[in-house]
């Protein structure tokens, strides 16, 4: 008798290894392989912030944008502010004079001879 019992716990700790086992590959699989596990779901988090920030950087350069376009529709002083200043836009009566700072040694003055 006592070996029969032996042999039934026997059997009984491996079935429950067996289902322990099987428990545990499981567990692995879903958390950590594939589209669902927790690194994806991790990563997905560090993406969502990422964009969130984003959506909040192109709804304020939008609204930059907006409120420029609703002056130039609006006021006559901004729409010539900006001709002047970006494309060098003047009236009858003005020169225009544009200052560089670039420096200029005396073979670019010249050309391509040499200064003695």
């Amino acid at each position: 008798m006592t070996k029969t019992k032996d042999v039934m716990m026997a059997f009984l700790r491996l079935k429950y290894n067996k289902y322990i086992i099987v428990l545990a590959l499981g567990v692995f699989i879903v958390g950590f392989l594939g589209d669902n596990s927790v690194v994806a779901h991790l990563r997905n988090k560090v993406r969502i912030g990422e964009l969130k920030r984003e959506v909040a950087h192109h709804i304020a350069v939008t609204k930059s944008n907006v409120e420029q376009i609703d002056k130039l529709q609006t006021d006559l002083k901004t729409v010539e502010k900006v001709g002047r200043e970006r494309y060098f836009m003047k009236t009858a009566d003005e020169d225009i004079f544009v200052l560089s700072d670039d420096v200029q040694t005396p073979e670019s003055i010249i050309g391509n001879e040499t200064v003695e």
